[in-house]
């Protein structure tokens, strides 16, 4: 008699176990070297600082963490302001800050855009809600619209990206009403890119990283990007790499897709052979997988 198949652990997520979801949302279980690529990008953000030179440091809310990194242009072709791309920076919405993710700016400000990073509150800071530096975020971008002709900006001109958390954050500005909430135009931001983010928080929820985030019906709701496309009025970049999770590939899928069913703009690009921290190294390269796209829906190429 063959000894009985030991039993499957219950599924928790279409065909996830619970293990299974929580490394599907865990980057490390799914690159090993992720240390090493963490080191290089700050390692990376800091050449380019000290190649360029250090950005302008602006507030743009009241509180201490409040601020942005401004890298400035001097190509300005036809003397009314340079674009602006505000990136959103990753880390698991618990870490990260935007002097590790200067690396990006070389590449934007020669080609002729401003390359801004806001710092905002990380979630462990926030009680557990996602809901502050959510609106944090948004409130940066509003600030960039409003004083961009401070700095020789285009705020006709404001594109929005972001990388992991920073990607679901950006997808979160890019489905604002911001008329609504900030009496500003709908159609503030012209172009975004979202690289390897969650665009729904329902199976994020299920996953160990609901130890860390206080997740509520509510914020499932109100910050799940794909449950906003109704609001979405700018043409989309959406990204994954082919070497990361499964759950972090289904997602930028099904958020595409979503997209497209609704009938407006969006690009898919999938970098074969790409990890999680390693797509974002592609933005620092105007013929890098995200550089060339980026630079071609700012008109920049």
């Amino acid at each position: 008699m063959s000894p009985a198949k030991p039993e499957r652990e219950p599924l928790v997520y279409l065909n996830y176990t619970q293990a299974e979801l929580d490394a599907a949302y865990n980057q490390a279980a799914y690159q090993p070297n992720i240390q090493q690529l963490r080191d290089r990008w700050i390692a990376n953000s800091e050449r380019t600082r000290q190649r360029i030179g250090p950005p302008l440091r602006l507030p743009y809310g009241p509180t201490e963490i409040e601020q942005l990194d401004l890298f400035r242009t001097d190509r300005d072709t036809d003397g009314g302001g340079a674009p602006i791309f505000v990136f959103i920076h990753g880390g698991a919405w618990r870490a990260g800050s935007a002097k590790t993710y200067a690396a990006p700016a070389e590449m934007f400000t020669r080609a002729g855009a401003h390359y801004i990073v806001p710092d905002f509150v990380w979630v462990q800071d926030a009680g557990g809600s996602l809901f502050p530096m959510a609106e944090q975020v948004c409130r940066a971008v509003a600030w960039v619209y409003e004083n961009a002709a401070s700095f020789g900006g285009d705020r006709e001109r404001i594109y929005v990206g972001g990388h992991s958390s920073g990607a679901h954050l950006a997808a979160v500005a890019l489905t604002t009403d911001w008329r609504r909430e900030f009496g500003l135009p709908a159609d503030l931001i012209k172009g975004g890119m979202c690289s390897s983010g969650m665009y729904d928080l329902a199976p994020v929820r299920l996953s160990h990283r609901n130890s860390y985030v206080n997740f509520t019906d509510e914020m499932v709701e109100a910050l799940s990007p794909q449950r906003r496309i109704d609001r979405l009025g700018a043409p989309l970049i959406v990204a994954y790499g082919t070497c990361e999770t499964p759950e972090f590939q289904r997602q930028a899928r099904d958020f595409a897709a979503a997209v497209k069913a609704a009938g407006k703009p969006v690009d898919l690009l999938v970098g074969q052979h790409y990890a999680h921290l390693e797509l974002p190294e592609t933005l620092c390269n105007p013929n890098g997988l995200l550089g060339a796209a980026v630079l071609e829906q700012m008109r920049l190429a």
